[in-house]
């Protein structure tokens, strides 16, 4: 009797401390501070890179590791700098341009729900010769071009079904920018350099019109000399349309504005400069580049506006 009230006891105390360590562990997660709750967790959570051409997915890759997250990237073959890429990234697979269905398991496999897509892909190729056998498009990409987009494939809305078609599969896509929060775009001039009063003419002459031009969805830049418009950017994208001023410009002067549409996705296709832009800027004689504060990325940035000086080519940043 005396033994069986015993155990008893030993039974009932053994379950209230372990109601009691539960109620203080619910206790600890409940006043634990929401931001520190939200580190922890993202600290420990992989985010999916999905990666083409440039500089810009070197520099998102280094943002996201920076923020804790493990770097999962989805490499689109034959686009991306892969020697440089791989040691940035956790998990480095390459991935088919148009094969959608492979991007979504390759993520989903290392647990990603989100994802951040950087990197130029030419819209050209979509325009190759024989471009549906050279790529082998999946029923996703499929659907996407033949059915989406069969009567407007401008790139807003290829963009847009893109996402859709991600979040179908699982992988929600979000705004990169957070990741490289020092390579925006800041108003005024960043450069030492200081433009002339000629080139304050143009730009006040030439950005109205760049983001009517934007309204319209046809490209993000143009140039401009003489309060002349000389050339328009269109799929082409912007080092050719400096090339083509270039041929049609002879002589130094003329400036390259560059913006994001107004009503622009940032999740994606984000206007982005960088040294190349630079070199081939000062290449074909241009003197000024203008850029949209906020949304454009300027890769290595410090380097970029260093160079720029040195070629006295002043950088600003416009709203």
């Amino acid at each position: 009797m005396y033994v069986s009230s015993l155990f008893r006891g030993f039974v009932v105390e053994f379950i209230c401390n372990c109601f009691l360590c539960r109620l203080l562990s619910i206790a600890n997660l409940l006043f634990t501070p929401h931001n520190t709750l939200m580190s922890a967790v993202s600290s420990q959570s992989p985010l999916g890179l999905i990666a083409g051409e440039g500089g810009l997915p070197l520099e998102t890759a280094r943002g996201i590791r920076a923020a804790g997250h493990r770097v999962i990237c989805a490499a689109l073959a034959g686009q991306t700098q892969s020697d440089q890429l791989r040691p940035l990234c956790d998990e480095f697979h390459e991935v088919g341009l148009l094969r959608i269905g492979q991007w979504i398991r390759t993520l989903k496999k290392h647990g990603c729900r989100e994802a951040v897509m950087v990197g130029r892909v030419q819209k050209t190729n979509m325009y190759a010769r024989h471009h549906l056998f050279r790529y082998l498009p999946d029923w996703r990409a499929a659907r996407i071009w033949f059915f989406r987009l069969k009567h407007d494939k401008r790139n807003d809305k290829l963009l847009r079904a893109l996402a859709d078609e991600l979040q179908s599969g699982g992988i929600t896509l979000i705004d990169g920018r957070p990741y490289v929060p020092n390579a925006l775009a800041t108003n005024g001039c960043m450069t030492k350099t200081q433009p002339s009063p000629s080139l304050l003419a143009d730009i006040d002459f030439a950005w109205p019109l760049l983001k009517r031009l934007n309204e319209l969805l046809i490209g993000q830049a143009l140039t401009c000399l003489d309060r002349e418009i000389i050339a328009v950017e269109a799929v082409e994208g912007t080092d050719r349309l400096i090339a083509r001023t270039g041929e049609f410009c002879k002589r130094k002067g003329w400036i390259l504005c560059k913006a994001a549409n107004p009503n622009q996705d940032m999740r994606f296709d984000v206007p982005t400069v960088g040294l190349a832009t630079l070199e081939n800027l000062h290449q074909h004689r241009g003197s000024a580049l203008i850029l949209e504060t906020n949304r454009t990325i300027m890769l290595e940035k410090e380097k970029l506006l260093a160079r720029a000086d040195a070629l006295k080519i002043p950088i600003i940043g416009h709203t």
